[in-house]
């Protein structure tokens, strides 16, 4: 299996920039929307390292994911499992449902695959 080295060092830096968002900014449109829009271009671009199929495909399966981590939200899953204690549960699973998100999901996964198609995987 070969590594997409250009998505692995695309992850990296989105990495960081989330890391950043989340460490010092704190406001009402960075943080909670191009934080989750930048959350699923990672997530594209981390898969993307290793996958190197369909990127219509990809986005389809990243967004589904992220769907799934907001439905888990709206169904309050880190209180069922009993979990809200822990911070990291908190931070990876979210705590708090938002139709806004769902956006931020939709337009992170366009961006992705319109990026991946027009500056390709090579």
């Amino acid at each position: 299996m070969a590594i997409n080295k250009k998505y692995m060092y695309i992850t990296v830096l989105l990495f960081v920039i989330e890391l950043v968002i989340a460490t010092y900014v704190h406001d009402q449109f960075i943080r909670p929307f191009v934080g989750d829009v930048l959350v699923v271009m990672l997530l594209f671009s981390f898969v993307r390292i290793f996958y190197k199929g369909n990127a219509r495909n990809l986005g389809f399966g990243v967004l589904l994911f992220a769907f799934a981590i907001e439905i888990s939200q709206y169904v309050e899953l880190i209180k069922i499992l009993g979990i809200e204690q822990h911070k990291i549960a908190t931070i990876i699973l979210g705590t708090t449902f938002n139709w806004i998100d769902i956006a931020a999901y939709i337009l992170g996964a366009i961006v992705s695959v319109y990026l991946d198609k027009k500056y390709g995987t090579k």
